[in-house]
């Protein structure tokens, strides 16, 4: 950036403040939240994402000097949100991914159910594909979320978004293409799990181990010091 564009002290000296007033935005939301998914909780941590970010690149442009901070996710957060301030319909939009990792544990289930169907005609159950159809076709998602382990499947990524709007869609409007018209300034909350995030806990967790062991290895070598024969002061 050149110095005619370059940020003023003052602009980030607001910025530090602006900071200051999303992290207390953020504490007074956790303290009056009122269950895991609170939406205030979750718009707080955006607004104090967004105040950070901003400071973080104002800090480096005037000053070359960078935070500590690290903000998840931040190239891709929503924008603010700008939808009706009371909607009227809402839209749900659930993604879940899964590994097929034992398809012979998938079959056998998908056989079941086509047993206990007793149905006449070719069995859909003999191929992997077959046996989705099956298993979706006769379980709830939810159901299936929860009992994903038994159907020979392994949980992946998996999001869920609120978007809201002033009417109720059509019936049969979107049925085509569920999932292409999502504006982001209409999402009321978002909802994310990745073993992405149990990585950056484990990361952590084998940080502090190294730091354990470091620790450890200079408490072995002071007690080890600890045995040498004390010099005699009068000693040359």
């Amino acid at each position: 950036m050149s110095d005619a564009a370059q940020s003023t002290a003052a602009e980030v000296r607001a910025a530090a403040e602006a900071v200051k007033t999303a992290l207390d935005r953020h504490l007074a939301a956790v303290e009056r939240r009122s269950g895991d998914d609170d939406p205030a909780v979750y718009e707080a941590f955006n607004q104090l994402a967004a105040a950070a970010e901003v400071y973080d690149e104002l800090l480096y442009d005037r000053y070359d000097e960078v935070t500590p901070f690290e903000i998840p996710g931040a190239e891709d957060a929503l924008p603010p949100y700008a939808g009706p301030e009371e909607p009227n319909a809402l839209s749900v939009l659930i993604r879940r991914d899964y590994a097929v990792a034992e398809p012979q544990r998938l079959l056998a289930q998908a056989q079941r159910i086509e047993a206990a169907e007793d149905e006449d005609g070719a069995p859909a159950s003999g191929t992997v594909h077959g046996a989705l159809g099956l298993l979706f076709g006769e379980f709830e998602p939810d159901e299936i979320a929860s009992r994903h382990k038994e159907f020979g499947l392994e949980e992946g990524d998996s999001t869920l978004w609120v978007t809201a709007a002033d009417e109720p869609a059509e019936p049969g409007e979107w049925l085509e293409a569920p999932f292409e018209q999502v504006d982001p300034q209409q999402v009321v909350c978002r909802f994310d799990v990745s073993a992405v995030f149990d990585d950056e806990i484990d990361d952590v967790d084998d940080d502090d181990e190294d730091t354990d062991e470091l620790e450890d290895e200079l408490d072995g070598d002071l007690d080890e010091d600890e045995d040498l024969e004390p010099l005699d002061a009068d000693r040359r």
